[in-house]
């Protein structure tokens, strides 16, 4: 349902205020269009363009309101598409004889004040008849392909010469015969069809800004990302992970500016971020509600860790898992001992999943020692978001299952007590979950017999007796390891059933500033790949350098060797360039660049504000932003007068290969000559007071 104003209301204060409301089909539409042949596209086209050219529209004249629209011509095609046989578009294809035919079609339905709509059958489209409409007819049966043939020459072909060099539209002067006239349109299809990558590659900058602003303009949700990747994903795949990019990035840049708190859902953007595996519910707003979202949320992306369902986001999954369940274990309510219970056994199962197993311990070794036996119903774990630690696990749970649907069916539907089968009292868990860890660690040797002596073991028979609540789940395994005890004579555990995850070093809790870190150091690898995919498919139309960004942020780390290597192999690539990408100094952005940067560009803020609502004047050349980190890097590590110099020239030379209303590159390559320029006048006059002294 969309709003509209009835067309003889529009001038309607009141009714301006007061809409009504339509369906809309503009999604089927698209799905439609999308589905059609090249020559059908291309009809289309050329029928709305006669259509409106000749001012046969709503929108071209309003003594003509309420005759002919868009929304006819679309219809038209619509059913055309449907109707008419595949061979009638491609057997022969002659479009004009195809835009005549369908306009006398158009022109029936004038005649007789009917156009079916495509989608509701009992719906007319068309408004009364009028002496416009009549008029309209006429003019509409009497076109002829002879006639509409001239018309695309003298108003479409013609026209669309224009646009390209003076050496090919002049071939449009003397076009006497069918040779000509052949000759000129198939220069203008070669020069664009050169063109249209050029053209292309030129809407990708325009998309990249736009996005960046609306992203930043409006706060994102869960919600709205979703639909941001997901309509970017149908436009190009490309888009979808620049979108990702600015997703780290937002999060980075409200960490900055708050805290944990207010940026709850922007977290939650990340887990979506990280892949469609979180519960979609939304638990109430209230602190409860809360933590135990932040609870099965973290226990969920832990499962996806174990099971390495998208092994390219692992280290953002085992980052988002900790920040989760830290937020839980840091919680403080009446109910804080059992959140904080439930959240070590959470943190103890992630740690051992990525094979930190003397954390693990640790974290079990808490709550086993709890002295309170209590258990909240709710605040249980929960056996279907756990990974797959071991078979026995995953058998308890199928004979829960099992067994309460046994226990359904013998009762014949009589009124019962139902249990919780697929969860566990969080201290009997955490009891065998030591009994599983240390064989693991520094009692791997211990044999059963010699386990079964322990304190571990005798700890857990205690918690089993004296706990006031138990599940089904929790007996069940309580008396797998009983079993494995008494029949078995080999070590308890092997080795792990997963692999550990390589080159993964845990924070025991995670901070503002490490998550910072994080989210920009993912920022940089998509926007990194996002360049590659653009070299890739641009690259014979543009020079691009992949490794902007990842510069960029070797700089920002204080890695200025890295830099150096990069910006100098960036610049050698860049110089004599034609086409290049940019850099955008957009708010989202600006944190990955150096004060330097951020400074001019609030400089031209403060001179016109509008200037940020305009791409052109806060986005600087690849070409100059590698020479700014070069510059930079070389007086930081104190190369020599004879680099610096060298680097001097490529600045000139870039000062003069940028126009003069690139603000942002002028003003970054002068700061930077000037810089170099007082660094060699400061060697050379301390070279040359040291050679006096002499």
């Amino acid at each position: 349902m969309v709003p509209i104003i009835p067309r003889l209301y529009r001038q309607d204060k009141w009714m301006g205020k007061h809409q009504g409301l339509r369906l809309s089909f503009s999604r089927a539409e698209i799905v439609l269009m999308n589905s059609w042949m090249p020559v059908q596209q291309i009809v289309y086209h050329m029928l709305r363009y006669f259509i409106k050219t000749e001012r046969l529209t709503d929108c071209a004249d309003i003594s003509l309101a309420g005759t002919v629209s868009n929304y006819h011509i679309k219809t038209l095609m619509l059913r055309a598409c449907e109707l008419k046989s595949t061979t009638w578009w491609t057997d022969d294809v002659n479009l004009v004889r195809m835009c005549v035919q369908l306009l006398h079609n158009l022109a029936e339905w004038l005649r007789c004040s009917y156009c079916p709509h495509y989608f509701i059958r009992n719906r007319n489209l068309m408004e009364n008849s009028s002496f416009w409409t009549t008029n309209i007819v006429a003019r509409l049966m009497s076109v002829d392909e002879t006639w509409l043939s001239a018309w695309f020459i003298c108003h479409y072909i013609i026209k669309c010469s224009h646009l390209t060099p003076h050496n090919i539209s002049r071939l449009f002067d003397d076009i006497s015969t069918n040779l000509k006239l052949q000759n000129a349109v198939s220069a203008v299809v070669a020069w664009r069809r050169e063109n249209s990558l050029l053209d292309l590659w030129e809407v990708f900058h325009t998309a990249e800004f736009l996005i960046a602003a609306d992203l930043y303009r409006h706060s994102m949700i869960t919600r709205s990302y979703v639909c941001w990747t997901s309509e970017l994903a149908q436009i190009d795949s490309r888009l979808s992970i620049y979108c990702l990019a600015l997703a780290f990035l937002q999060v980075a840049n409200k960490l900055l500016l708050s805290s944990y708190r207010d940026i709850e859902e922007l977290m939650n953007i990340m887990v979506t971020v990280c892949g469609p595996f979180t519960d979609p519910r939304r638990y109430p707003n209230n602190s409860t509600c809360s933590v135990m979202l932040s609870l099965n949320t973290g226990a969920k992306l832990t499962k996806v860790v174990a099971n390495k369902i998208l092994p390219s986001t692992m280290s953002a999954l085992i980052e988002l898992s900790q920040v989760y369940l830290y937020k839980a274990w840091n919680y403080i309510d009446f109910d804080s001992q059992s959140v904080f219970r439930l959240a070590s056994v959470y943190l103890s199962v992630l740690y051992y999943t990525t094979g930190q197993y003397q954390t693990a311990i640790d974290h079990c070794r808490v709550v086993a020692s709890s002295q309170d036996h209590s258990q909240s119903s709710t605040l249980v774990v929960q056996g279907d978001i756990l990974p797959k630690l071991d078979d026995d696990i995953d058998n308890v749970l199928g004979l829960a299952v099992l067994y309460q649907y046994m226990r359904t069916s013998t009762m014949n539907n009589q009124p019962h007590h139902s249990q919780q089968v697929s969860v566990f009292t969080t201290k009997s868990f955490a009891h065998y979950l030591l009994m599983k860890y240390l064989p693991v660690t520094k009692y791997r040797q211990i044999h059963v017999m010699e386990m079964s002596s322990t304190d571990e073991f005798k700890q857990y028979i205690t918690c089993i007796n004296v706990s006031s609540q138990l599940f089904i789940g929790d007996v069940l395994l309580f008396q797998s390891v009983c079993q494995l005890l008494q029949f078995r004579h080999k070590p308890l555990w092997s080795n792990p059933r997963h692999t550990r995850v390589n080159a993964v070093q845990f924070v025991e809790h995670v901070t503002p500033a490490d998550l910072v870190e994080f989210l920009q150091n993912s920022a940089v690898e998509y926007l990194t790949t996002y360049r590659q995919l653009l070299a890739q498919d641009f690259g014979s139309v543009a020079t691009i350098v992949t490794t902007d960004f990842e510069a960029l942020y070797a700089y920002k780390r204080g890695d200025y060797q890295r830099c150096l290597q990069l910006s100098t192999q960036n610049v050698h690539t860049l110089l004599y360039a034609v086409n290049m990408p940019d850099v955008t100094t957009h708010p989202m952005f600006i944190q990955l660049f150096s004060n330097d940067i951020v400074s001019l560009t609030a400089l031209i803020l403060m001179v016109n504000p509008r200037c940020g609502r305009k791409p052109h004047y806060i986005r600087t050349s690849q070409l100059t932003v590698s020479l700014y980190l070069m510059t930079q890097c070389q007086l930081k590590l104190h190369h020599s007068v004879t680099s610096l110099a060298q680097t001097l020239e490529y600045i000139e030379v870039a000062q003069r290969r940028h126009s003069t209303d690139r603000t942002m590159d002028q003003l970054t390559l002068k700061l930077i000559g000037r810089k170099a320029e007082a660094n060699i006048t400061f060697v050379l006059t301390r070279f040359l007071s040291d050679y006096l002294t002499l």
